[in-house]
């Protein structure tokens, strides 16, 4: 597969992903703020609202510092970031008019629910020719029932219905 091709296949998912953000509900801040929208000026949040981060452990940034990591009171685990913190992130960029990059924040949000293990079989899955239309569509319908992860499920439908298009399934290479 060339690079003009993957290029311009990428681009068609980012435009398409695009138009089903308007779909998305506006993101709210982490429950503990949900009557207040994170904007522009709540960035950067370790300055400015280091209450709203904590970690899937539920560490305060306070927690992280050298003597915390050399005594093995951090540990990887602890770096994982909440869905919560994403979904700022994303309220954040979209109030910057960064609409894109707010899309990735919600996505990657979804993701947090979802196994290191899965995301890499799905990761491989969508590469061109690696599986078919039917599989694809499999993936999407579980990212939405087991993890109800909705944007990343319609992202695989898309990508789904862009290889059908483009003939990039299994079986027609």
């Amino acid at each position: 597969m060339n690079t003009e091709a993957i290029e311009s296949l990428v681009r068609d998912v980012l435009s398409r992903m695009n138009s089903l953000q308007s779909d998305a509900p506006a993101p709210v801040v982490a429950e503990s703020h949900a009557t207040h929208t994170a904007k522009v000026s709540d960035y950067p949040l370790a300055n400015k609202h280091p209450e709203w981060v904590k970690t899937a452990t539920n560490k305060t940034l306070d927690e992280f510092t050298l003597e915390n990591v050399l005594s093995n009171k951090v540990t990887a685990q602890d770096m994982r970031i909440t869905p919560e913190t994403l979904r700022i992130q994303a309220a954040i960029a979209r109030d910057a008019g960064r609409d894109r990059l707010a899309m990735n924040f919600e996505r990657a949000a979804e993701l947090t629910a979802v196994p290191d293990d899965r995301i890499l079989e799905i990761y491989n899955a969508l590469r061109p020719y690696r599986s078919t239309k039917e599989e694809l569509t499999a993936i999407a319908d579980d990212l939405e029932r087991r993890y109800q992860a909705k944007i990343c499920a319609a992202f695989v439908r898309e990508a789904a219905t862009l290889y059908v298009e483009r003939k990039k399934l299994k079986g027609d290479d």
